[in-house]
Formats: structure tokens, sequence, C-alpha cells
């Protein structure tokens, strides 16, 4: 692979990690933001809630002016967006302010979210698709790795507010990159047919497209029974098992390692065996950890180690359900990457936001519950493979 493929991967992964960076760094602020814009939990809480629907429902916007304006303006727009939506989160002086400036923040970041994957189809198909796909998630991984160490850093030293200064100078840093090194991937020939009606014809193609939904909530799937771990790991990890925060970062982190580690043999194994076989035996290996995993735990067996370890290997086969999915669900729609791209990463929020919720109904402060609601999302993701991808791929065989 040559310079130019690297440097292409490591600005799209620089872009799209920008908006999660802003989501892991700022887990260690919730206490010390509530302590000092007096407000309690449950209202401290909504600064993440509001980040979280302005970042997904903020998606359908950015992929159809992508496919108006070209990739990059809209890029412009949402990170300068976000960086200003920052400065005013680092100078709130009032909890109402600031849960404000994070849904501005959200609605910036998503730009992040949405295009580079668009930008990854405008340029390649199939296997180097796959390949250039899973280096953007080896640093868009970075994030869960150095978020909150940095986080919890900045805070001993700088206070919360210090967090948003941070993300603000990533986003500057992710400007200069953009204006400096990226080239528009979508030409005004290809801009030229694009407009509100045939944003709304998109979206309407893709939402009776089988192959692309089903593609959409097996990735969705997958990153939801992250978001279940996120969600309720620091207080299974720090409140029952005792772990420091420094600890919790670096249990955390273990996890990320594993995801982009993996992930790097995407292009390899599509290479050799095909995109749709690799995502199948990912999708079952995945599937088969995570449920041994709650099996083991439900039975007395939910020592810390213990979920460690099947987690480490669960999120590593996750590594190459994610790239593989996203690549096979666009490879259809290239005229229209940009929204589709849009609608996959709304879907992939709602889905999540639906098993955080069930998760937490059921949530008693102990690991069980979370490893039951990791395994769930693991084996609806392997069942829908098998039931449509599996089927399919079983009938082109004996053809």
């Amino acid at each position: 692979m040559t310079a130019p493929f690297f440097r292409i991967a490591l600005i799209l992964g620089l872009l799209s990690a920008i908006g999660p960076f802003a989501i892991d760094m700022y887990l260690p602020a919730l206490p010390s933001i509530g302590q000092d814009l007096h407000a309690d939990n449950s209202v401290t809480q909504l600064t993440l809630l509001a980040f979280f629907i302005s970042f997904a429902l903020a998606q359908l916007v950015y992929g159809p002016l992508s496919d108006m304006w070209g990739r990059k303006l809209p890029l412009y727009l949402g990170i300068g967006l976000f960086a200003v939506a920052s400065i005013g989160c680092a100078l709130s002086t009032d909890i109402e302010t600031l849960i404000a400036f994070r849904f501005v923040q959200g609605i910036g970041g998503a730009a992040g979210m949405v295009i580079p994957r668009a930008i990854v189809r405008d340029m390649h198909t199939g296997v180097q698709a796959a390949r250039l796909m899973s280096l953007l998630m080896l640093v868009f991984s970075i994030s869960p790795i150095l978020a909150p160490l940095t986080g919890s850093a900045v805070i001993e030293f700088y206070g919360w507010r210090g967090v948003f200064w941070v993300v603000m100078i990533a986003a500057f840093i992710g400007l200069v990159l953009l204006a400096t090194q990226l080239e528009e991937t979508r030409s005004t020939k290809e801009r030229s047919g694009s407009g509100l009606k045939s944003a709304m014809a998109a979206y309407r193609l893709l939402l009776t497209d089988r192959n692309f939904l089903t593609l959409t909530f097996i990735g969705g799937l997958g990153i939801s029974s992250f978001l279940v771990y996120l969600a309720n790991s620091p207080f299974v990890l720090i409140q029952h098992y005792g772990l420091t925060p420094t600890q919790y970062s670096f249990a955390f982190s273990i996890n990320a390692v594993s995801f982009f580690t993996v992930s790097q043999a995407t292009g390899w194994l599509g290479e050799r065996f095909g995109l749709v076989r690799v995502m199948r035996i990912a999708v079952s290996a995945f599937a088969l950890a995570m449920v041994v995993m709650a099996v083991v735990m439900a039975s007395g067996f939910n020592q810390l180690p213990v979920l460690a370890s099947f987690l480490f290997i669960g999120y590593g086969f996750l590594g190459l359900v994610i790239p593989t999915s996203a690549v096979l669900a666009l490879e259809d729609h290239g005229e229209i990457a940009g929204t589709a791209s849009s609608l996959m990463g709304t879907l992939h929020f709602v889905i999540a936001a639906v098993a955080m919720v069930i998760s937490s109904i059921f949530f008693d402060g102990t690991a069980v519950p979370m490893a039951a609601g990791i395994a769930l999302c693991a084996f609806s993701a392997f069942v829908l493979t098998q039931a449509t991808i599996g089927r399919r791929a079983a009938v082109a065989a004996a053809e």
C-alpha cells in the first residue's frame, strides 16, 4: 500500500474520531460538572443525552449535503460548528447552557462520522475499500483508548472545562488537515444530479433495500453491544469490582486494542476468502464468545478476569464485523454514498439507544445484566446474518 493510502486513512480516521472523542473524554468529567454547576446526576447526564440525540439525527442531513455540495464543504461546516460549540461548552456557567451547547456540538460532530465513510466509497470498492475502512477504524479506535486517560489527566490539572478546550484544538487540527491534505472526491458532474428531491428518493430506495438494511442492522447490533458496555462499565468495573478510575481506563482500552488489531486483517482475509464469508464467520465467532460469556457469568463465575477475557475475544471478532458490514452495505450505492452513510449512521445510533435503554432497565450494579445485554446484541446479529446473508450465500454457492 502506498503512503497516500495511509495518509488518507489517518486523516479520515482523525475526522471520524472527533465526535466520539468528545464522548469518551467527557465521561470522567460528569461528576465534577455536576458539582461545579450545582446539578444532580440525572440533569448532568442530559448533557450526554443531548449530544447523542443531535449526533444521531444530524447524520441524516450531512450525507445528502455531501452528495449535493461535495464532501469537503459539509465537513468544514460541521467541524467548524463543533469547534465553536466546544468553546461555548467550556465557557458555560450553568447546566442549561452546557446542555444547549452540547446539543450543537453533536450536530457539528456528526459530519465527521458520516462523510469519511462516503469518501472511502468514492475512492474504493471491495477489498480495497475494506482495507481502507479497517485502517480508518485503526485511527478511530484510538479514541476509546486515549480519551478516558486523557480526559482524567486534563480534568486533574485543568478541570472539566479543559476537556472542551482540548476537543476544540482537535477540531482545529482536523480543519487544517482537511484544508491542506484531503482532496475533493465527489466531482462537480456527480453533484449535478443531487438535490432535495433526489435525497428523498435515495432515502426511499435505501429503506426498501433489504441488503442495505440487513448489513446496517448487523453492524448496528455489533456497535450496540459495545455501547451497552460503554454505558454500564463505569458502574460495573469501578463500583462492583472496585477498580480505580485509572485502572478502569486501562481495562476499557484493552477491548479497543483487540478491536482495532484484529480489524487490520480485514483486507487480507477479504482478499483471500471474500468479504461476505469473512463477515459471516466473524459474526458467528463474536456471538459465540459473548453468549458463552453471559452463560458463564450467570452461572456464578463472574470474576473480572473471566469477563475481561471474553470481552477481549468477542470484541476482536467485532473488529472484522464492523468494517466488512459497512463496506458491503455501501457497495451498491456509490452514487448516493453520502446519503447511504447518513442513514447507516443514524440507524446504528437508534439501535444502540434501544439496546442501552433495555440494558439500563435490568441493570442491578453487577456484571450479569451487562453481559446479558451484550450477548443479546451479538446473538441477534448472528440470527440476522444466518437468516439473510448466510441464506443468500448458500443459494449463490449452489447455483
